[in-house]
């Protein structure tokens, strides 16, 4: 019995522990990548403000092939939103703010695996008259305490992997067009 006591005591000190330690972890993170397009600036923006063309690039709109998908309003304009359901993932990414040629921005609002509410943001910018730099990025928070999960999981490297293999993705697509 006293050593079930020590166990238990042992267990109440490390959460406690833990979870005085999220209290001074940061609770933000930010990605964002980027990659050069030998195409116009014009063209790159009007494809890529369109959602739906997503599924040809997103590694994570591709990662459920067989996902329910439902939209709402008019894809490329301020409140249109994509939503997904399957067994893994389900969400929704609505277009918040859209600046013509220059960028777009989403929100991001995730049910499962965890639910979570988060920002995402493309951004051309003109190298020359036929190269085009795409900027691909995504921020967030995480609440305490699972904010702790910062510690052992680089967001960094987890979400911008994805975003520059769905940048390199996007570039074949356009560059072929």
């Amino acid at each position: 019995m006293k050593i079930l006591k020590i166990v238990l005591a042992l267990i109440a000190g490390l959460i406690v522990l833990a979870l005085i330690v999220a209290l001074f972890i940061n609770k933000d993170y930010a990605v964002e990548r980027e990659v050069i397009i030998n195409k116009p600036k014009q063209v790159v923006f009007d494809y890529i403000k369109l959602i739906k063309n997503q599924d040809q690039y997103s590694v994570w709109n591709r990662q459920y092939p067989n996902k329910k998908i439902d939209y709402k309003g008019t894809d490329g304009t301020v409140g249109f939103v994509y939503s997904w359901d399957d067994k893994g993932s389900a969400g929704a990414q609505e277009i918040t703010k859209i600046t013509d040629g220059e960028r777009i921005d989403m929100d991001l609002r995730f049910k499962v695996p965890f639910e979570a509410n988060d920002r995402a943001y493309m951004i051309t910018e003109a190298v020359s008259d036929g190269q085009t730099k795409v900027k691909w990025g995504f921020n967030g928070a995480m609440k305490y305490p699972m904010n702790l999960m910062l510690l052992f999981f680089n967001m960094e490297e987890m979400l911008g992997k994805d975003l520059q293999k769905g940048l390199n993705d996007l570039k074949v697509i356009l560059e072929k067009q």
